[in-house]
């Protein structure tokens, strides 16, 4: 076999172009895996803020005063989000068909054949910073979610 032909056989040959083509492939695969996982972080952190905020209000509920209260239960709703923050939850009276609403229950609205029941707000934000810089994505999202419940008076 002379030499020529040796070489033209080598290039002709398939042995081992899976490996080729693998090798081609595993990076665009990689980014894929990490895009996937960062972002699906994002999303988990999403969803934690909008517990956590639902877990406020339930316990404003029913002590629609306790602020230390109140975000001890949000944080606790969502121990995995770092940099959770509370904000200081709205309080106050409406009528029950949500026509009029006072701030602070000490002048309670007028409801014209409605009861008064008592209303809380929570919102709960985080800051999500991705891992890697995608193209498009800002290096850091914030989420905020509010929670809103009613109670009888």
């Amino acid at each position: 076999m002379t030499a020529h032909s040796y070489f033209k056989t080598l290039l002709l040959s398939e042995h081992g172009s899976s490996l080729v083509e693998l090798a081609f492939l595993t990076p665009l695969l990689m980014l894929l895996l990490l895009g996937t996982v960062d972002f699906g972080r994002a999303y988990y952190i999403a969803s934690e803020v909008a517990g956590a905020a639902h877990a406020g209000a339930i316990y404003a509920s029913g002590s629609p005063t306790d602020n230390t209260g109140i975000e001890n239960a949000a944080t606790d709703d969502a121990p995995g989000v770092p940099g959770l923050i509370v904000a200081t939850p709205t309080y106050g009276c409406e009528c029950s068909d949500g026509s009029a609403f006072s701030a602070n229950c000490g002048a309670t609205p007028t409801c014209t054949g409605n009861n008064v029941v008592y209303k809380v707000t929570v919102t709960v934000t985080a800051t999500y910073h991705p891992w890697f810089p995608w193209p498009g994505v800002p290096s850091s999202i914030h989420f905020s979610r509010s929670a809103t419940m009613r109670s009888g008076s």
